[in-house]
């Protein structure tokens, strides 16, 4: 097993400690965290050990999760890679492109690895369906979500958006060629909404909405290429897959045909594929355990996080 040890134990950091203790991979060896009045309350009502320096953290363990504020994303991973540790690392990995290729050079100096926590790509409803996104030529995607002032010192591009940034990346394979945006401040004093259109070497157009000041929440993406349409609803862990395929001499009566002006009849078909209850943030910790055991490639790479960020960055200056 694995020793572990957690930087950042607030919301999402007490999730993380929660996981790391039940995985039968990872031994939770304690946290760290800089306010330390909440620290000692965590440490007595859940009986995790509190490290009251990083330092000694990190010397204890042999893989640090990172759930502290991105500003200081940087230092924490840059010390735990100088101690030869292993680092998983939160969204957005650092809070400047500059930064995160520093770490990934650190990483690699060092002979550790990491893995950036885009939690999206163990949806359940992604990985369904991931195998049949071939070439996408145009997605859309909306993340809206109800007002919650934690993660509003940030643009909402960095708060949401870059989920659905780092989802497009991962099944285009493509260089972005252009990109146009535009951001509106409403509560914050960064955008609480915004929407972006990447365009891409190859043709394929993606269009991105985000924000966090809707009525309702919502987390849907839809792909769309050659003789087939995708919609993965990330939030109510559905998908959905309708595709075309030359229609039969003799259709059956409940056949879908449809016919386009030149005659050619095509029928469409849905293909929807079983959708398996998981735990993501579980499932993409496990997966680095794996990484770091079996000495293979991370699934979501220090790379794919820079490149997530350098889009995100991209769409903010666009504002």
């Amino acid at each position: 097993m694995l020793k572990a040890g957690v930087l950042g134990a607030g919301h999402l950091g007490k999730i993380h400690l929660r996981l790391l203790k039940q995985s039968e991979k990872f031994d939770l060896i304690g946290f760290y965290d800089a306010d330390e009045a909440n620290a000692k309350k965590i440490e007595a009502e859940f009986d995790y050990k509190y490290f009251d320096t990083i330092e000694g953290l990190i010397n204890a363990v042999d893989v640090v999760s990172i759930v502290t504020p991105t500003l200081s994303h940087y230092e924490c991973a840059r010390l735990a890679i100088s101690k030869g540790k292993h680092i998983f690392i939160e969204k957005p990995i650092t809070n400047t492109v500059e930064e995160a290729e520093t770490i990934r050079a650190l990483v690699a100096q060092n002979n550790v690895k990491g893995q950036v926590g885009h939690v999206e790509r163990f949806n359940p409803a992604f990985k369904a369906v991931r195998d049949q996104i071939h070439k996408p030529m145009f997605i859309e995607s909306h993340r809206l979500a109800e007002f919650n002032p934690r993660g509003t010192d940030v643009p909402v591009v960095l708060d949401l958006m870059i989920h659905d940034i780092d989802i497009i990346l991962s099944v285009v394979n493509s260089k972005v060629k252009n990109i146009s945006a535009s951001g509106v401040s409403v509560i914050s004093e960064t955008p609480d909404i915004a929407n972006a259109r990447i365009e891409f070497v190859n043709g394929c157009v993606a269009n991105l909405t985000a924000s966090r000041i809707s009525l309702k929440n919502m987390r849907k993406t839809r792909f769309f290429q050659k003789d087939a349409y995708i919609s993965v609803d990330f939030l109510e862990k559905k998908c959905e897959v309708v595709k075309m395929k030359d229609a039969p001499l003799s259709p059956g009566d409940f056949d879908m045909i449809l016919q386009n002006a030149e005659g050619v009849k095509k029928q469409i078909y849905f293909d929807n594929p079983e959708v398996s209850n998981n735990n993501a943030i579980l499932d993409e910790l496990e997966s680095f355990a794996d990484a770091i055991n079996n000495n293979t490639k991370p699934i979501v790479t220090l790379h794919d996080g820079t490149e997530a960020l350098r889009v995100a960055t991209m769409i903010i200056d666009q504002f």
